[in-house]
């Protein structure tokens, strides 16, 4: 259940998965790679790191191994995604569209900026970074 006092919180579009958090994100950033593209079917992600511990579900989402390094969580009744996590890290990077309150955040950065649709103008004079994993 998502404590009562969190101070962040959001979920699905349907509503069956929430989740709630107290402390403040750790990043928030745009993802240009072709898998986020993918996973959210949109031009980009904004991602937003939260620790993993930190982070409580009124119900846990699916989860799907997306690569080799990492796996996505979603719901499985309206399929909205929800998370990004990498096995060897303690942050989950939840999709900013499903937090209750996006405008709390700001992204600081571009990362898989080598895939950025040419299109796609956002965060003008951000810090950027290329794709550190490849398969």
């Amino acid at each position: 259940m998502v404590p009562a006092e969190a101070t962040w919180s959001g979920g699905c579009l349907c509503g069956s998965r929430r989740y709630g958090f107290r402390r403040a994100p750790r990043y928030a950033g745009y993802c240009h790679c072709t898998m986020c593209r993918r996973a959210t079917g949109g031009p980009f992600a904004v991602l937003v790191q939260v620790d993993l511990a930190d982070i409580e579900w009124t119900t846990p989402p699916a989860v799907y191994r997306s690569s080799p390094i990492a796996e996505r969580g979603f719901c499985p009744i309206c399929g909205s995604p929800l998370f990004l996590h990498y096995f060897d890290d303690d942050v989950l990077r939840i999709t900013a569209g499903t937090l209750d309150d996006p405008d709390r955040i700001a992204p600081a950065g571009h990362y898989g900026v080598e895939s950025r649709l040419r299109w796609a103008m956002c965060g003008d004079g951000l810090p950027e970074e290329e794709t550190r994993e490849r398969f």
